[in-house]
């Protein structure tokens, strides 16, 4: 009688029992590690399209350069730094994004499972569709508590960008009061960069305003004003310090207070305003604060500006003391006077200048006299000076220069013509006597015509050199004509009169 065949496979059942219970065994205790997902890894700003109606039609392609010309510096950003306040709103923005999406999840399944009751089946399938509905909602429960009480991993460092239509060169209007949230959300932009530019007494006057939706509010605004010629300066600077507040690296500041109150004050040559400057963001580096008045000597101060901190500049500006100078003209009233290019009245004529300084006076006459002169005004105010400017009436100087140079470009051709003449007749004449004395070493007497030539190419010779030597002093005239007639109208520099 043969055995049951089962019972052989025993051992092997054991064994993957062993194995089973090892499994468990290992497993039980290890944590699951689960690796939070950075979120939020980039932050894109939307630059709209800057207010240029305010300008003529003339000048308001000058809007587009600056708009295209501020998206590409700002390309040159390559990420942000989040401060905490928008660190906490991503990441509250996060979370509540993932407990809506588990309540909403959560609430789908309650109604699918009220639906199901609502049928009241009595079949073992309904019964197993509750159960099944059940588990969901247990582990749909679960994922909300978690949503609620995990805080998500939001990136400190997201990468900057700007906006796909911007990359297209398209840039929106932008939005109207109280509508900017929206503008953000439909635009996809963390926030967005509105600019008007204006007309000021023939300059452009820039104002920028800069919306984050963390905040929900203006988190930046500047301005410049500057000429046409100056546009890629200011662009320059104005994009510097737009950068640093979109990189989230931490601004300077600077303020300026000058005395008189009514002090001109520049900041990297920038009207910044006048006396007291209130504190400026402004990137980290170096600046250059001049300050100017009526009556006071301007200063320049440079400063480092470091991030995080207020940079605060106080300058008093110096008086100017003036001296009395007296104009005269010998033999002539009523002459016209001009400080450089400005009327300052008739001679005789005491004006009042800035102690030891460079100036210029120009005088003329209806009959066209003229007198020039620069001088250095008194170092000390109780020092009067008196200059005696002697007018004459001046020559045609343009076609006299002109001449004059075109002579010695001449004189300066022909002195290297005749010197190259008389090298090659240097040249021949030593070949002419190198013959004679190789033919009488040869024969024993000269040959009369290599002699006679010699001669005559002698007397050649001495005429080369001669003219050499007179174009040569002919240059050297025409060279001190053409010095004398370029500088005989430069205005002297004069002493006073003794």
């Amino acid at each position: 009688m043969k055995k049951c065949p089962r019972n052989n496979h025993r051992p092997v059942c054991f064994f993957v029992y062993f194995l089973l219970a090892c499994s468990g065994v290992f497993a039980f205790g290890k944590a699951e590690t689960v690796e939070k997902t950075m979120m939020n890894n980039e932050w894109l700003l939307c630059v709209t399209n800057f207010d240029a109606s305010a300008l003529s039609e003339n000048k308001r392609p000058a809007g587009e350069v600056i708009t295209k010309t501020l998206v590409d510096t700002l390309k040159a950003v390559n990420y942000r730094i989040r401060i905490s306040p928008e660190y906490a709103y991503y990441e509250e923005y996060e979370r509540s994004k993932a407990r809506s999406i588990a309540a909403k999840a959560l609430a789908a399944k309650q109604e699918e499972r009220a639906l199901l009751l609502y049928r009241n089946g009595k079949d073992w399938r309904y019964k197993q569709n509750v159960k099944r509905i059940d588990a969901d909602i247990v582990k749909l429960q679960e994922d909300l508590a978690k949503a609620e009480a995990d805080m998500p991993l939001i990136n400190k460092e997201p990468v900057f960008g700007i906006t796909r239509e911007n990359r297209d060169g398209i840039f929106p209007d932008p939005p109207k009061p109280k509508s900017e949230r929206r503008f953000c959300v439909n635009q996809q932009a963390d926030a967005f960069l509105a600019g008007t530019i204006q007309e000021y007494h023939n300059r452009y006057y820039l104002t920028l305003k800069l919306y984050a939706l963390y905040t929900d509010t203006f988190i930046y605004e500047d301005e410049i004003i500057f000429s046409t010629d100056d546009i890629t300066v200011a662009v320059d600077e104005i994009a510097g310090r737009l950068t640093a507040v979109l990189a989230g690296s931490k601004p300077a500041a600077v303020a300026v207070h000058a005395y008189p109150s009514e002090a001109l004050v520049l900041i990297n040559q920038n009207f910044a305003g006048r006396g007291d400057v209130e504190a400026h963001d402004r990137p980290p580096g170096k600046i250059e604060v001049t300050l100017s008045g009526e009556d006071y000597k301007p200063e320049t101060v440079e400063a480092e500006l470091v991030p995080g901190e207020l940079t605060d500049i106080s300058v008093q500006l110096l008086p100017v003391e003036y001296g009395e100078v007296n104009i005269l003209s010998p033999g002539v009233n009523g002459a016209s006077v001009y400080q450089g290019a400005m009327y300052v009245g008739e001679a005789p004529l005491t004006l009042r200048l800035p102690l030891d300084q460079f100036n210029y006076i120009n005088i003329e006459t209806s009959d066209n006299q003229i007198a020039r002169a620069a001088f250095i005004s008194p170092g000390q105010s109780n020092t009067p000076y008196s200059f005696s400017m002697k007018l004459k009436t001046p020559r045609p100087g343009v076609d006299r220069v002109n001449k004059a140079r075109k002579t010695y470009y001449w004189a300066w051709g022909g002195t290297w013509i005749t010197t190259i003449a008389a090298w090659i007749v240097t040249g021949i004449l030593k070949t002419q006597n190198e013959a004679i004395v190789y033919g009488y070493n040869t024969t024993g007497k000269y040959n009369q015509e290599f002699y006679d030539n010699a001669l005559l190419m002698n007397d050649v010779y001495t005429y080369a050199w001669a003219g050499v030597g007179l174009a040569a002093a002919y240059e050297i005239f025409q060279m001190a004509r053409y010095i004398y007639t370029a500088t005989e109208d430069t205005t002297p520099i004069v002493r006073p009169d003794k």
